[in-house]
């Protein structure tokens, strides 16, 4: 009989390696799994981890994107639903998927359950692409018989950051696109053209016009100190950078950033949804409390949010209410910590989270869609203040100059 080498963990977590003979891998796993061991992989003892190849074609580096994830969350949840075993639905995954390291991540997840592993077990080896919150959702419904149901919420959770991620950068686009472009036209006319007009009337003997005179002033001294304002910029930026990579700094700027008006109100309002939506999910799956907000710590971006979904953990674990814990000024919004309450009062806690991330999804969508509808006049009349200027400018030059040719 073949000899194979397996890593796996016992009861407590505790690793445990070795070679056993048996007729085959699924045979070795399943007699370690009978000992209460947690198969990680088995593999023959006289293989070699394979080494990566040297991937010439240049798509091979182009990583798998959050809507690839989505997508191949939804046709696994849809095939097993339909009767389709697991590895079978993994292949045709991979098979299916638009990009070459999608297809290799999801061949190589399904190679770990050949050898023994579970889909979260494999799932959770890629941490950069499935998120603590999706590797929880698999685990719990690998327990509960019911993974199709899982995999399609985590996939319904993807797919609802990923929309209101899209809203935001669509009501962002148009103003920049507009100010970018009135500012690229705006420079090459005050640093090109209006100081040709000016050579041109100082050699004629005469004087600009006062309007055009203060644009040429602005002109000249940002071609003096542009080189140093460049130099400032670059070193603000790379010091904003060191402070955020400083965990104490990076918290301090995200404090900060929920003080901030209207800035502040939307990071409050889209962390609530967040929260509310990934732990009232989890809680309606069968997770406990604390796992659950151990797991959401990580669903909020902002890191004072993360510590305050932290501290109530903790405080859970002394025994403490969680609506109470939850309650800040600056944080969590305070409709959040009074819908947990009642939710606490009737035992109904999933459901009412679930009731608080409707509610603030709603919201939040409200509160971008407003905003980007009075974002785009104020932009077009800032920047066409600005453009006004300078062409009001450039033609009374023009008129000066015709004058002075007659």
């Amino acid at each position: 009989m073949p000899t194979f080498k397996y890593h796996a963990r016992d009861a407590v977590g505790r690793a445990s390696s070795g070679t056993d003979s048996a007729a085959s891998i699924e045979q070795l796993a399943a007699e370690l799994r009978e000992r209460g061991l947690l198969v990680l992989r088995v593999e023959k003892a006289d293989e070699r981890s394979p080494r990566q190849p040297l991937h010439l074609n240049p798509l091979w580096w182009v990583p798998p994107s959050k809507l690839d994830i989505e997508l191949g969350l939804q046709q696994l949840a849809a095939m097993l639903h339909s009767g389709l075993t697991l590895l079978a639905a993994l292949q045709t995954v991979s098979e299916q998927a638009g990009k070459l390291r999608a297809t290799a991540m999801w061949q190589d997840v399904r190679e770990r359950i050949e050898q023994g592993d579970t889909l979260s077990g494999a799932l959770a080896t890629y941490p950069s692409v499935f998120s603590g919150y999706v590797v929880q959702l698999v685990k719990v419904g690998e327990h509960s018989g019911e993974l199709d149901l899982m995999l399609t919420r985590a996939a319904e959770h993807l797919e609802q950051t990923r929309n209101i991620r899209l809203m935001v950068v669509n009501a962002l686009a148009y103003p920049i696109l507009v100010t970018v472009m009135a500012v690229g036209v705006s420079c090459f006319m005050v640093l090109n053209v209006i100081p040709k007009i000016q050579h041109f009337l100082t050699g004629r003997g005469r004087a600009l016009p006062r309007m055009t005179q203060m644009l040429l002033d602005v002109s000249d001294w940002l071609r003096l100190y542009l080189p140093y304002i460049g130099i400032g910029m670059v070193a603000a930026a790379v010091a904003l950078w060191a402070v955020c990579r400083w965990l104490p700094g990076r918290r301090a700027i995200h404090a900060l950033l929920l003080r901030v008006p209207i800035v502040g109100g939307i990071l409050r309002l889209a962390g609530t949804a967040a929260f509310s939506r990934g732990l009232g999910i989890l809680i309606e799956s069968g997770v406990t409390l604390l796992d659950g907000l151990q797991t959401a710590e990580h669903l909020v971006g902002n890191l004072a949010l993360s510590r305050r979904i932290a501290a109530a953990r903790v405080a859970v674990m002394r025994g403490e209410r969680l609506a109470g814990s939850l309650a800040g000024k600056y944080e969590f919004l305070p409709m959040l910590s009074r819908m947990v309450a009642v939710g606490e009062e009737t035992g109904t806690l999933g459901r009412a989270l679930s009731d608080a991330a409707r509610f603030h999804e709603a919201r939040l969508v409200a509160t971008i869609r407003r905003l980007s509808i009075m974002i785009e006049p104020i932009m077009i009349l800032v920047v066409g203040a600005i453009v006004g200027f300078v062409y009001i400018a450039f033609f009374v030059a023009l008129f000066s100059l015709a004058t002075s040719m007659r």
